[in-house]
C-alpha cells in the first residue's frame, strides 16, 4: 500500500505487530465469556424474582450450581433473613416506582451459611409497548468495603469509649478534688481561730488568703487573753506548705499559746518555741523553721493608751498607723529565724498606742507579691510604707479592709499565703470593740 502521491506506507515494527495481535484477541473475546467471567455478579429474574438467568462469577461466589438456580429460586433465595425484610419492604417498591435502583448494600447467603456483602444495582427492561418484562441485576462483592466500614465503626466505638472514659475520670478528679479543697479548708481553720475574741478597749480585724486551695498553708496567727487585763498575741510563716508545714503550725501555735500563760514576756515565749522546734526537727537532721513576732499589748495609762511589746524572730517589722496621719515601722534588728539554731536572739521592741492608732502585723506573702507588667518587681516595704501612709488614720477594720483590696489588686502576683493582724484603739475608747475576721 502507497500513500497519496506514491510514497509508501512503513512497515510496522515487531512490537507493534505482537500489540496488535494481542488487541485483536481481546476483540475475538465471546460476549458470552464477558458475562460469565466478568469480575462482578449479574442475574436476570423474571417479574416475580424467579432467576432466568445468572453469570459463572456469582454462583461462584455463593457456592451454587446453575441446575440449583435457574428456574428455581428467586433472587430473594439468595438473600439473608434481614435482605427478604429489607427487599420485601424497600428495594422491590422502589424498583417498581423508579425502574432501577443503585448501590443498594445487602447481604447474599453462601451454600455454606456465610454472608457475603454486597452492593447491588438493578434495573427494569421494559418490551416496545411500556410493559415491564424482566429485572437486570449487577451484584459487587463488597467484602472488603464492609470489612473497612466495619474498622471504622469500631475504631469509632472505640474512641467515644475512650472519650467517655476520659470524660468520667475528668468528672471523678474534679470530684476528689472538691472534696480534697473542702477538707483542706476544714483543716486550715483548724490551724487559726475560727474567730477573734471581742478585746476590752480594743478594735481588731484579720485577714486569711490561702494562695492555693489545693494545698495546705502556713501562716499562722492568734489573739488571746494571758491574764488580768493583758492580751497575747502572734503572727507567723513557717517554712514550707502541705501536711508538714500543718503539723509545724499546729506545733508552733499550741506552743506559743502554752508558753505565753506561763510567761507572758514576748522574748521568753518566742525562746521556748526556738528551743521546742529545734529540739524536735534539727536534732532529727531535718530542720524546720518560722518566722514569728508576738506581742504583748496592756493598759498604758489615761484615755485608753495601750502599751504593746513586741518580739520577733525573723519576721517582717510591724507597722503603727497613727492618729496624725503618720505611719512607721517597729524594727526589731538582730532576731533570727525560729528553730535555726539553739539560743537564737531575738528582736525586742515597745510603743504604745493612743486614740486611734493601730498596729498590724503581715507575713511576707504581701511585701513579696510580685507586681509590675512582667511580674519581677516585688511589692516591698517601701511601697507598704506609702499604701499606709495614704490610708493613716484608720481603724483596725479600715486597714485591713484597704489591705484586702490591695491584695486582690495584686492578683495572680500574690503567690504565697498572707496573713494580716490589726489592732487598734478606738479614737472615741469604748468598752468593747468589734473584731472583724476575713479568710479567703
Amino acid at each position: 500500500m502507497c500513500r497519496t502521491g506514491g510514497v509508501p506506507e512503513p512497515a510496522e515494527t515487531g512490537d507493534e505487530a505482537s500489540t496488535n495481535a494481542a488487541f485483536t484477541a481481546l476483540l475475538e473475546d465471546s460476549a458470552e465469556d464477558l458475562y460469565e467471567s466478568a469480575p462482578c455478579g449479574y442475574l436476570s429474574t423474571m417479574m416475580d424474582g424467579t432467576i432466568a438467568k445468572i453469570n459463572t462469577t456469582l454462583l461462584d461466589w455463593l457456592g451454587l450450581e446453575r441446575e440449583a438456580v435457574v428456574g428455581r429460586k428467586r433472587f430473594t433465595d439468595l438473600l439473608t433473613i434481614g435482605g427478604k425484610l429489607y427487599h420485601e419492604t424497600h428495594f422491590a417498591p422502589l424498583l417498581r416506582m423508579q425502574g432501577e435502583l443503585r448501590g443498594i448494600a445487602l447481604d447474599l447467603r453462601r451454600l455454606d451459611g456465610g454472608r457475603l456483602p454486597v452492593l447491588v444495582s438493578a434495573v427494569v427492561k421494559h418490551g416496545t409497548e411500556g410493559e415491564p418484562l424482566l429485572i437486570r441485576i449487577t451484584v459487587f462483592d463488597a467484602s472488603d468495603r464492609r470489612a473497612y466500614e466495619q474498622e471504622l465503626l469500631r475504631r469509632r466505638e472505640e474512641a467515644e469509649r475512650a472519650r467517655a472514659e476520659a470524660d468520667e475520670a475528668r468528672r471523678q478528679a474534679e470530684a476528689d478534688r472538691a472534696r480534697l479543697a473542702d477538707a483542706l479548708a476544714v483543716l486550715q481553720r483548724s490551724l487559726v481561730p475560727d474567730s477573734l475574741p471581742d478585746v476590752p478597749g480594743l478594735e481588731t480585724a484579720v485577714h486569711y488568703h490561702t494562695a492555693s486551695p489545693d494545698q495546705l498553708g502556713g501562716d499562722f496567727y492568734d489573739l488571746f487573753p494571758v491574764g488580768g487585763d493583758r492580751w497575747a498575741f502572734f503572727l507567723g510563716d513557717v517554712c514550707g506548705k502541705g501536711p508538714e508545714a500543718a503539723s509545724l503550725t499546729s506545733l508552733t501555735r499550741y506552743t506559743l499559746r502554752a508558753a505565753a500563760h506561763h510567761d507572758p514576756d514576748p522574748a521568753s515565749a518566742l525562746a521556748t518555741l526556738n528551743a521546742v522546734l529545734h529540739e524536735r526537727y534539727t536534732g532529727g537532721g531535718n530542720p524546720r523553721y518560722c518566722t514569728c513576732i508576738f506581742g504583748i499589748i496592756e493598759p498604758g495609762g489615761e484615755h485608753g493608751r495601750r502599751v504593746v511589746r513586741l518580739a520577733s524572730g525573723g519576721h517582717p517589722p510591724a507597722l503603727v498607723l497613727r492618729s496624725d496621719g503618720r505611719a512607721e515601722f517597729l524594727p526589731t534588728p538582730g532576731g533570727l529565724l525560729i528553730g535555726v539554731v539553739p539560743g537564737a536572739p531575738i528582736g525586742t521592741v515597745e510603743t504604745v498606742l493612743g486614740p486611734g492608732d493601730t498596729v498590724v502585723l503581715y507575713t511576707d506573702g504581701l511585701t513579696e507579691a510580685r507586681t509590675g507588667p512582667g511580674r519581677d518587681d516585688l511589692y516591698g516595704e517601701d511601697a507598704l510604707h506609702t499604701f499606709a501612709t495614704d490610708h493613716a488614720p484608720g481603724t483596725p477594720h479600715e486597714v485591713i479592709t484597704a489591705l484586702t483590696g490591695l491584695l486582690e489588686k495584686i492578683g495572680d502576683g500574690l503567690d504565697d499565703d498572707t496573713a494580716l493582724l490589726a489592732l487598734g484603739v478606738p479614737a472615741a475608747p469604748s468598752p468593747l470593740g468589734p473584731a472583724t475576721n476575713h479568710i479567703s
